[in-house]
């Protein structure tokens, strides 16, 4: 048995163990996130478990097709009186991507991280990291298949959904035969590739366009045309009628345009609070550029949340990113 069948049978066995949980994703959960957090909670009732499902902030409406969406807990909006002693984290690059939630943790609780993001710290007491893996949901559905829960429509959907969502509707570099094999097998469940791919890929609210339509008015190219950058402030969510995540998915517009290697949205939703996204092509990891700021991510895609003034955070994340590059902001 390798390193990876042991950590995937002892994460089996930890949902087994155990019979209350506190299941979590990170801040801003996106597609992977939702769908592997709903899909442990799938689990876990399989083998006759409790839990709660819970958030600091928001999920996207766009997910709430997803199975078990409406038990979803927003931490901020729905405090809890209650503290587990075991917890399992889902698709949570660092630590403090858990948020606020940590305070529901009780003193000698042991945690089970499941994660597939290069800069994961090993915060849990136990650890399922997979940095092989398209998605945290593609780890998913080994633990699955190892506690021997019998799948059916809504357990595939949750992992299709992350699955989909994480390769960028598997166009990405990480969609490996692997994944493909997984998804195909997703579908023998009923699961309806069309209308997943439309309701996490396709579909956009008009609060997005309008958002859209003034992020484009910013958008600017530096170092050799090589780093295309769009930046929203404040104000924008307010006259577009929009909310953060309306904001979702505007840093490829940054990154697919030709001859362009690092895409970046510098997103202020509130004051003082700037959401850096970088996406890029080949010659740069902007996961390492992410982790200088305290973010993370993968090689193509990483964030970070840096405070300060807008045009300060664009100078030091431009300057990171020429040291990248070998190429300076204005050459």
């Amino acid at each position: 048995m390798n390193h990876n069948q042991e950590q995937i049978k002892e994460a089996a066995q930890f949902m087994k163990e155990h019979d209350r949980f506190l299941v979590l994703s990170h801040v801003n959960p996106d597609g992977d996130a939702t769908g592997s957090a709903l899909g442990v909670a799938l689990i876990l009732e399989k083998l006759g478990k409790t839990y709660i499902v819970i958030n600091e902030g928001e999920t996207p409406e766009k997910f709430s097709f997803l199975p078990r969406f409406e038990l979803l807990r927003n931490l901020s909006q729905q405090p809890l009186d209650e503290t587990f002693g075991a917890v399992i984290a889902v698709d949570c690059a660092d630590e403090s991507r858990m948020g606020d939630v940590r305070s529901l943790f009780a003193s000698d609780a042991v945690l089970l991280n499941i994660d597939h993001h290069p800069t994961n710290d090993a915060f849990g007491t136990f650890n399922l990291i997979r940095t092989d893996a398209a998605a945290t949901a593609e780890i998913l559905y080994d633990v699955a298949v190892e506690a021997g829960v019998p799948f059916d429509k809504e357990l595939a959907l949750c992992i299709y959904t992350g699955l989909l969502t994480d390769t960028g509707g598997f166009r990405y570099s990480n969609t490996s035969p692997r994944v493909m094999e997984i998804a195909a097998q997703l579908l023998t469940y009923g699961v309806k590739p069309g209308e997943v791919a439309e309701r996490c890929l396709e579909e956009i609210t008009l609060a997005h366009v309008n958002i859209l339509r003034r992020a484009l008015q910013t958008l600017i190219l530096t170092h050799q045309n090589q780093v295309a950058s769009i930046t929203v402030q404040p104000a924008d969510f307010e006259e577009a009628g929009a909310q953060r995540e309306d904001a979702g998915g505007l840093v490829n517009y940054c990154r697919n345009i030709e001859g362009v290697e690092v895409g970046i949205t510098f997103i202020e939703s509130e004051p003082g609070a700037i959401k850096v996204s970088m996406r890029a092509r080949d010659r740069v990891d902007v996961a390492v550029i992410a982790k200088q700021f305290g973010g993370g991510g993968h090689a193509k895609a990483a964030g970070c949340t840096i405070r300060g003034e807008v045009a300060d955070v664009q100078k030091r994340v431009w300057h990171a990113v020429g040291e990248a590059l070998g190429v300076k902001e204005h050459e």
